[in-house]
């Protein structure tokens, strides 16, 4: 894949913790820097206050870009902050009853880990997108990978758009960059000296 328009698209997964006065601006600098499809907002914690202040904050930066913003797992705060829609993490599960009560234009996407039947049934029921991950190795989680032959097999049988996420580097980029839609890119940059840099890194190993 060497044309722009057949590459995958960048989707970025704020950090789990940052700080309100700075981040925005982190994240304005890396959506002026490339093309991203769409943000999720992945702050931890139950603190309702918090998180919609977030939601606020960069709903006005990626509003103005014309970047959606979904945020995980927070579905009331969707309308309530206008929100492009929500991430859910338990696979299938909430699929159909989230769609019901945001309609039919509200962008829900499903977290399935490596279970290709999860992403399926998710798909049927009504996702926008599914992901899976992590693709890298990481001491998050339990330890089970979504493999390169899922990707494969999904971007040959399945059309629903999927997004390849957790523990990404260029090689792997370079490897799944014909069979995925879309790169979940977050701690990956958030961590470093330079998002905008980091970003841009992994951007030309789609190409590389």
């Amino acid at each position: 894949m060497t044309d722009a328009q057949d590459l995958p698209q960048l989707y970025l997964i704020t950090p789990t913790e940052f700080d309100l006065s700075s981040y925005p601006d982190q994240l304005a600098a890396c959506l002026d820097s490339t093309d991203v499809a769409c943000v999720r907002l992945s702050l931890a914690g139950k603190d309702e206050t918090r998180i919609a202040k977030a939601a606020d904050a960069l709903r006005e930066v990626t509003h103005a870009r014309d970047v959606a913003l979904v945020i995980e797992s927070h579905i009331l705060l969707v309308e309530r902050h206008g929100l492009d829609g929500v991430h859910l993490l338990d696979g299938a599960r909430s699929v159909k009853m989230v769609r019901k009560d945001l309609g039919a234009d509200a962008i829900i996407g499903s977290y399935c880990g490596n279970s290709r039947h999860d992403g399926i049934t998710a798909g049927e029921l009504g996702a926008d997108y599914v992901s899976f991950g992590p693709v890298g190795t990481t001491p998050l989680g339990d330890g089970r990978l979504a493999a390169f032959e899922l990707f494969e097999w999904w971007s040959m049988m399945i059309e629903v758009p999927v997004v390849a996420e957790g523990a990404l580097d260029a090689a792997l980029i370079r490897q799944l960059t014909p069979h995925t839609d879309f790169f979940g890119i977050g701690a990956e940059i958030w961590g470093t000296d330079d998002p905008v840099a980091a970003l841009a890194a992994l951007r030309a190993a789609m190409v590389g």
